[in-house]
């Protein structure tokens, strides 16, 4: 039942299938040994046509991938033309293998230099740095993109790097949280300004988890509603009203906030249990939780996807990372087989109830580097070696079920 135009995809990030960037932060974060070696990733900038010619032969058409920051412009105003060459030739690759590119400006990692400019918390460096970089992409590589997703997962971002102080920078400091939550916000407005001319759909990320209190009692409503305040609430009163609303803080207007997309995307994984003291837990309870922490439950996203149709009625939608991480020691794939298809009946529903979804990104093609975990953790439809799991089979059948 899904439409003719429907946008089928695949979704990675440069980090995590060519490898840290040498003058990344997160390349320094691996040399401090914080997390495990990136090397390579899946060989992507080596192997990238063997990948889009599977994608394409699974009906998989779309590819969102990430221009690093870190590689273009290792240090400050000096750009680095052999890797702008080498991302004009992948990107030309991708079109003449069928495959429609939407471009990433910032997926978790950012240049040194950048990072000791205090990133996204300063305004000055945000709003001088930034913008050039996406407006440098945009006239670079902007006619060989399909569309833009500028910015990927703010409250992910913000929450590891300065609150969980699991990704650089490395810092567990409220305070710096939400300016750094505010500061990718406003990075979204300015990089929606540097590309709304360009006749592209631009699409957000958010990471959304419906949000639930463990105990029937005020205190546990009150601390969920602190979390889903946090993953829903902020951003969305961004989108809808224009207004940064951050706790303790006086309410912000900012100019040209207010729907600064064409599309709403999204992230689904997993629902959130919140306990009285703030602590999160797997929901619902008596599942079998997964490496990352988490119970893939497909319902939550058809709660995802309504709410998001309750809170902004007349936005199309985006799906930009659907997928399942398994462990590495069980190469058994039909968890993943199973939660796809319970997913994908969960949208054909949700379309069916007139809920504008434009497509679906599943995350991710090629199994690649997860971050913290390394290697142990694969989300592929494909494995390293580029063998289709049964999984593949799930999304050609429904990518191909209606050319």
């Amino acid at each position: 039942m899904f439409p003719k135009d429907f946008w089928w995809g695949t979704a990675a990030s440069s980090t995590q299938a060519e490898g840290a960037a040498p003058s990344s932060d997160w390349h320094t974060w691996e040399r401090r040994e914080m997390v495990p070696h990136s090397g390579f990733g899946n060989g992507f900038a080596q192997r990238h046509a063997e990948d889009f010619a599977l994608y394409r032969d699974h009906g998989l058409t779309h590819h969102r991938l990430s221009i690093e920051w870190a590689r273009i412009e290792p240090s400050e105003g000096k750009r680095d033309q052999a890797e702008i060459e080498r991302y004009l030739e992948l990107l030309t690759t991708a079109r003449e293998c069928g495959i429609e590119p939407w471009l990433c400006f910032h997926h978790f990692t950012l240049p040194g230099w950048f990072q000791d400019e205090r990133a996204f918390l300063e305004d000055k460096a945000r709003g001088y740095y930034w913008p050039r970089h996406v407006a440098f992409c945009a006239e670079t590589f902007g006619e060989l993109a399909f569309g833009f997703k500028p910015i990927n997962e703010p409250v992910a971002y913000a929450t590891s790097g300065y609150l969980f102080g699991t990704n650089p920078p490395g810092l567990t400091d409220q305070r710096k949280f939400f300016d750094a939550y505010r500061g990718v916000l406003l990075a979204q407005r300015d990089a929606w300004r540097e590309l709304r001319g360009s006749n592209k759909p631009v699409a957000t990320i958010h990471n959304l988890s419906p949000t639930f209190a463990m105990f029937d009692t005020p205190e546990c409503r009150r601390a969920r509603d602190i979390v889903d305040e946090t993953i829903w609430g902020i951003w969305l009163r961004a989108e809808r009203d224009g207004i940064i609303e951050l706790p303790g803080r006086v309410a912000e207007r900012v100019p040209d906030l207010r729907e600064a997309c064409d599309l709403i995307g999204f992230s689904y994984y997993n629902a959130i249990g919140v306990f009285p003291d703030n602590s999160l837990s797997p929901y619902p309870n008596g599942r079998q939780v997964g490496p990352l922490g988490y119970s893939p439950w497909p319902e939550g996203l058809g709660i995802a996807l309504r709410r998001l149709q309750d809170e902004l009625p007349h936005r199309p939608l985006l799906l930009c990372e659907l997928g399942l991480g398994t462990s590495v020691t069980n190469r058994d794939d039909a968890a993943r087989v199973n939660y796809l298809e319970e997913c994908l009946a969960t949208v054909e529903e949700a379309i069916s109830d007139n809920i504008d979804l434009r497509g679906i990104f599943f995350w991710t093609g090629v199994d690649n580097y997860e971050w913290s975990h390394g290697y142990d953790v694969e989300f592929g439809l494909f494995t390293k070696d580029r063998e289709p799991r049964p999984s593949a089979a799930v999304a050609k059948r429904v990518a191909t079920a209606r050319r």
